[in-house]
């Protein structure tokens, strides 16, 4: 999605990365030249204690992710009430927060 201001165009990227982490495999061995992009957001699938508290681990999948936002220019957006994003339905799994957005 893209929009214009002042003659200049803007992206909003939406993407959903899979649990084998597809979408961001791609971003990575892609050499994606995108200027302009605003946000980046949606359900990443990737569950680290960076952004969830509730999840003590790291991820090298993470890293990853900061580094493609990072190439883009965008950081992690911090949620002002942190909440969980994904909700589980099956009992004794915990609740995750998988979706982010960088800008």
């Amino acid at each position: 999605m893209s929009f214009i201001n002042n003659h200049i165009y803007y992206f909003i990227i939406n993407i959903y990365s899979d649990l084998s982490h597809s979408a961001l495999k791609y971003l990575k061995d892609t050499e994606i030249n995108i200027d302009n992009i605003f946000v980046m957001t949606e359900d990443f699938n990737i569950r680290d204690s960076l952004w969830d508290t509730s999840f003590l681990h790291h991820s090298s999948i993470s890293d990853d992710l900061l580094i493609i936002a990072d190439s883009f220019n965008l950081a992690l957006s911090s949620s002002t009430n942190p909440c969980s994003t994904r909700y589980s339905d099956t009992i004794g799994e915990l609740n995750s927060t998988i979706d982010l957005m960088f800008l």
